[in-house]
């Protein structure tokens, strides 16, 4: 009763809690304005999002941290976490720093223990807050539409083997609130349409869409004027917040001699750009200004399966030549730029997406496995990670070039970016699009393999972008291709977590993601940093000791078989057979035999040595040999039950054997007879079974319990 009304009052604080933080956040946000008169105000509605608690968990492995996944509204300028952290009343609960990820698109890629990754693998720091047993808080400015992550640890455990029900534990619940403003009239800037603003003291929101195929876009702010007067105290910020990286692009106008604009290449295709306005001028200061919005188009070069040239030629192709059609569905970039005309900007490659599995996805270009790379202009692939289920594994890219085709002057460069392709590797190699920083590779006559892994990717289209460079010599180029085979897999653990861990799947209430138990002293996230590792010696070693020690049966059983105690003699034998193959079955790395699956191993283990114990004692006790036996079945039975509820609770042995322990005493209390139902003496027979209970007993781990 106790524990319920503490947690009852503790929802009632954090509601009472969430419900003020509402309230101050519904008066803090000033109601953003545009436009002339009352009718362009632009109204906020205000939202609140809750998951049930969790909880914490000292951390060891990723498993260890608790993930919430919450999904952000459209248009939504001010985004509140309220993180609720409770404790327990024990003894035993004392202030511990809880480690809280956030993450846009993807789960957190932590790594609390400081391990090592495997190579070729690309991570980025997370954006992450410590905090103590209190409440906090954490504000993001026009947060990203879409999959937001955040997960929540205690700090690293001490690896202590522990007996369950016999050390005081401490519960942490962690709760965390999402509270966001949304605005729900927000300005449509069209391309090549000048749209009027007016700001007073107050924001102003507008979007536009960027359609597919879209290269650069242009803002730009004219007739300025404050007050009647020429001027341009305005502040653009173009783009969403996203942790832990943050691309938004501000610009800044002030002075009205040149012109105020902002120019964005590689713009994330296919969804809505927030732009906000806030003036820099005074309060009572209006500001006008007319906000446009150019688009340059890209025409592709899409390659259909009866235009791809044969795997085994190497030849060049001028990619303005128009040897192969446009793609006829890629349209509506606005008035800017005619897709039907100009030159082609990029080769496309149609892809096959094959779903093997949960968390398993294969992508390969239809019909070949080769890529054309040229220098005229990029080649892309499109992989499709949009699903909402494909961000809990690891992408993994693996690309080779022919080894004929790459000469010593010649380069072949590639980006892997989500959103839009990087399409500028005239201009520059660094991967980078409007907002976001891609992943750079290259293929060279030195190096003609290249591999990368990103751990949990984005939920988006994200695309790989090959061009063919020659940096000493760029008339080389123009008659040279080179032809790049891929290996495109998203997987839950790279290579399976190797011999030392084990690939498991997480879910948080429909969401799925991987994460790697490792074994043997093994660390890291895909269990490959062997700086604990054990040898395989150690390994051995170790393994020799747990299973061979069960040889000591052998001596219990024999005097059992001498005394004619065949019930109590089976059961030894029954120990010791599924306790040692038990035991070289629960062993990392290489030095492992099954003979049953682990988990029957287990049960049986764990059965036999409860049901040891169980008949020792009651054949120290001297009960009729009918009573014994009924008693021996039923304890059978009980110990099945009780390891089938909680096969590790301590006291589903404990008590069982207490009881007979009772059993036990109480007839040699009551027992005048000078000798045993065993047929020895009395005190023969007392210290022969006090000596057999204690050979069963002393088999018994603490691991076992």
């Amino acid at each position: 009763m106790g524990r319920a009304g503490t947690g009852t009052r503790g929802a009632a604080v954090a509601v009472a809690v969430a419900g003020l933080l509402l309230l101050l956040l519904l008066a803090g946000a000033p109601p953003a304005a545009a436009g002339d008169g009352k009718k362009s105000d632009v109204r906020l509605v205000s939202e609140q999002f809750s998951q049930s608690p969790q909880k914490l968990s000292f951390y060891s492995w990723y498993g260890s941290a608790r993930l919430f996944h919450f999904r952000v509204p459209p248009d939504t300028v001010l985004l509140r976490w309220l993180l609720q952290v409770s404790r327990g009343g024990g003894p035993a609960c004392t202030d511990v720093e809880i480690t809280v990820y956030f993450r846009y698109g993807a789960p957190p890629v932590i790594n609390p223990l400081d391990t090592s990754f495997p190579a070729n693998t690309s991570v980025q720091p997370s954006f992450l807050i410590k905090m103590l047993q209190s409440n906090a808080s954490v504000n993001i400015s026009h947060p990203a539409p879409g999959d937001w992550f955040v997960a929540a640890h205690l700090p690293p455990s001490s690896q202590k083997i522990e007996v369950k029900g016999f050390v005081p534990t401490c519960a942490y619940i962690f709760q965390p609130d999402m509270l966001v403003l949304r605005a729900v009239e927000v300005f449509i800037l069209e391309p090549d349409v000048p749209l009027p603003q007016t700001l007073l003291s107050h924001p102003s929101y507008l979007k536009i869409f960027i359609p597919e195929n879209t290269r650069e876009l242009r803002l730009e702010l004219q007739g300025c004027a404050t007050n009647g007067s020429l001027g341009c105290p305005v502040r653009l910020t173009v783009g969403s917040a996203t942790l832990p990286r943050n691309f938004q692009k501000v610009l800044t106008c002030v002075s009205p001699s040149w012109a105020c604009h902002l120019l964005l290449p590689s713009p994330p295709w296919d969804r809505w750009l927030q732009v906000t306005a806030r003036s820099l001028a005074g309060p009572h200061v209006s500001v006008a200004f007319r906000a446009v919005a150019a688009l340059t188009a890209c025409r592709p070069w899409t390659l259909n399966s009866q235009h791809l040239l044969p795997s085994g030629t190497n030849q060049s192709c001028n990619a303005s030549a128009g040897l192969l059609p446009p793609s006829p569905g890629s349209r509506g970039l606005g008035r800017s730029s005619g897709l039907g005309s100009g030159p082609f900007c990029l080769m496309s490659y149609p892809v096959l997406r094959e779903d093997m599995d949960v968390v398993s996805v294969r992508f390969r270009p239809v019909d070949r496995v080769s890529m054309l790379v040229q220098s005229a202009v990029p080649s892309v692939l499109r992989l499709h990670l949009n699903t909402g289920m494909d961000s809990g594994g690891s992408l993994t890219v693996s690309l080779q070039a022919n080894q004929t085709a790459v000469t010593n002057n010649t380069l072949v460069v590639v980006c892997v970016n989500a959103a839009s392709p990087f399409l500028s590797f005239n201009t520059s190699l660094n991967c980078t699009t409007a907002f976001f920083q891609g992943y750079p590779l290259s293929l060279s006559a030195s190096s003609r393999q290249a591999d990368l892994v990103i751990p949990y990717p984005e939920t988006d289209n994200w695309y790989l972008s090959l061009q063919l460079v020659c940096p000493e010599s760029p008339e080389e180029c123009e008659q040279t291709s080179v032809l790049v085979e891929t290996a495109l897999y998203l997987v839950p653990c790279l290579n399976d977590c190797g011999p030392y861990g084990q690939c498991l799947l997480l879910r948080r209430h429909s969401y799925l993601y991987a994460g790697c138990s490792c074994k043997a002293g093994w660390r890291g996230w895909s269990c490959t940093d062997n700086s604990t590792a054990q040898t395989v010696a150690q390994q051995r070693v170790a393994t020799l000791l747990l299973t061979l020690s069960n040889l000591m049966f052998l001596a219990p059983i024999a005097i059992s078989v001498h005394r004619l105690l065949l019930v109590e003699a089976s059961v030894y034998a029954y120990t010791m057979f599924f306790s040692t193959f038990y035991h070289a079955c629960d062993q990392p790395g290489e030095a492992v035999l099954c003979i049953l699956s682990y988990d029957t191993l287990q049960y049986c283990d764990f059965l036999g040595s409860g049901v040891s114990i169980w008949v020792t004692i009651l054949c120290m006790a001297r009960l009729k040999a009918a009573l014994k036996h009924v008693l021996f079945l039923l304890g059978t039975l009980v110990f099945a039950m009780s390891l089938q509820l909680d096969r590790r609770g301590a006291w589903n042995m404990m008590g069982p054997c207490l009881f007979a322990f009772v059993v036990m005493v109480t007839m040699w209390h009551l027992a005048h007879a000078a000798g045993g139902k065993c047929g020895l003496p009395a005190a023969a027979a007392r210290g022969a079974h006090r000596a057999l209970g204690l050979l069963a007993e002393a088999h018994v781990p603490l691991s076992d319990l």
